[in-house]
């Protein structure tokens, strides 16, 4: 069966790979841009739908099957775009995949972002995508929620680690990060989880 996807951040890093993944799974993913978005990058043919996460119009997610946010504000911006893309963003398409009524939504989080109080130089970051976790998990949706640790641009590796035995300082691809979330959005494997992942 093919699913529609709908990818938020589709033309990041991670976002490019769930794109290519969906695709050679056979589904069908639309990627959603903000208006001036580099399109170049994303596979030819491949569904657009405009939308801003900072200021999102309501049904972009019609007629979705499944929605992926694998967006982020990036680590150059301040405080105040991770709190409008990470959390708000994240928390507003939340909302409009229920109202359209999408079987799956899966959220890109990070490890860490499981403590409501964190510390140390990621504290604010970690804070918006916990806070993005919680309303994902309050929203009656079925969820999934993949934590990876810090990300790398290598290749995809034969395997991954979950849960507990995912070593924090370690790292996960964003060729496997991609997969997992692309498993994620097509079938029930990780439904109703949030899992912690390394590269093995």
């Amino acid at each position: 069966m093919s699913f529609n996807v709908l990818v938020a951040g589709a033309t990041g890093k991670t976002g490019q790979l769930v794109i290519d993944e969906l695709i050679a799974q056979g589904h069908a993913p639309t990627a959603l841009v903000r208006a001036g978005s580099d399109i170049e990058t994303l596979p030819e043919g491949v569904a657009l739908r405009q939308g801003d996460l900072t200021a999102l119009q309501a049904g972009v997610c019609q007629g979705m099957d499944a929605v992926v946010f694998a967006a982020g504000s990036g680590g150059s911006t301040g405080a105040d775009m991770t709190e409008k893309v990470d959390r708000d963003g994240a928390q507003k398409l939340v909302d409009q995949a229920r109202e359209a009524g999408v079987r799956r939504f899966v959220m890109l989080s990070s490890v860490g972002a499981d403590q409501s109080d964190p510390d140390g130089d990621l504290a604010h970051y970690l804070k918006a995508k916990h806070d993005a976790d919680e309303h994902l998990k309050a929203s009656g949706l079925n969820f999934a929620i993949l934590r990876p640790v810090a990300l790398s641009d290598e290749d995809g590796s034969d395997g991954v680690v979950l849960g507990a035995d995912v070593d924090k300082t370690a790292t996960a691809s964003r060729a496997d990060v991609a997969r997992l979330l692309a498993v994620a959005a097509t079938t029930d494997r990780f439904d109703g989880a949030a899992v912690d992942m390394q590269s093995a």
